[in-house]
Formats: structure tokens, sequence, C-alpha cells
């Protein structure tokens, strides 16, 4: 089991489907990070701070809840596209960070910020942080635009898209 190889050159790609998979693991994925990272291990904040004790560590639960769903339905897709061999190796990659920076980018500018469940720190000056938080965000999906984009340009060099992003191709 594998990405499809060149024998395999008859059955198309699903690269909407692989990307999305890609984009749920990136979101799980960037999830756990800052849960375990940001709340656990530094204990810079809780998810919903506004309320602190008990309903912080429960938001925190909430997210942890909500990340390992993104995790296991983004593998389970992804399983589906590799067992029916038309993953895209190339769009499941853009869509990890694609879904990396989303969740970050969200978390800073709409958790942060308008919603203001939290802040990144607390007793310090929040912009430094704040513009870190958001320019690794827009790396990300820099990066993950980028990944899509080679993707684009490969399936329509190939005209049928059967092997446009394999790694071999």
């Amino acid at each position: 089991m594998g990405l499809p190889t060149d024998a395999q050159a008859d059955r198309p790609l699903r690269r909407d489907r692989t990307m999305w998979a890609g984009v749920m693991i990136g979101l799980g994925l960037m999830a756990a990070v800052d849960e375990i990272v940001f709340h656990q291990l530094l204990a810079w904040h809780s998810f919903y701070d506004r309320a602190g004790g008990t309903v912080g560590l429960v938001s925190d639960g909430v997210l942890h809840a909500a990340e390992l769903f993104l995790l296991i339905a983004g593998f389970f897709l992804l399983a589906s596209t590799l067992r029916r061999e038309t993953a895209s190796a190339g769009a499941a990659l853009a869509g990890l960070f694609l879904g990396a920076g989303g969740f970050q980018l969200f978390d800073g500018l709409i958790n942060h910020k308008v919603l203001r469940f939290h802040q990144i720190r607390y007793g310090v000056d929040v912009l430094p942080y704040d513009l870190a938080w958001n320019a690794a965000a827009l790396v990300l999906l820099l990066v993950g635009a980028v990944l899509a984009g080679v993707v684009a340009r490969r399936r329509r060099r190939s005209g049928s898209g059967t092997t446009a992003d394999r790694p071999d191709a």
C-alpha cells in the first residue's frame, strides 16, 4: 500500500479528498501543538481563560476532543484515498500546511483578538507574541499555497490529472 505508481496511472487521483484529509490533519496537528505546548507545558493560557478554573480546564478538554476528531477523521479520509490508490502526496502536504496555518491564523486573530477567549501570554507585552504567532501562521499558509500551486500546475501540465503530482512522475 502507498501512493500510486506509474503502473496505476489509469486511476484518477483525488486531490480534493486528499487535500481535505491534509487540511483536517493540519488543523488537528496544530491544535495539538497549541494544546500541548502552550496550554499544558508552558501553562500560558487555556482555551477559554475568561472564566478560569474548571471552565478553562473543560474548554481545553473540548479543544483536545476536537483536535482528536480532526486527526482521526483526516487519517481515515487519507487511508480511504490510499486504499483506492487515488491519493496525491502533493495535495496531502499542501492541505497539511494550509490546515496548520489556518488554525494558527484563526486562533491568533479570532480567538485572541476578536472573541478574546485568551491571549498567548499574560503579564507581558503581547505584541511581539501576536506578531510571531500570526507571522508563523502566514508562513504555514504560504507554504501550503505554494505547494497547492505546484500540484495545480502539474495537473494542468499532465492534461488528464492522473499522474500530476506523484513524486515519481
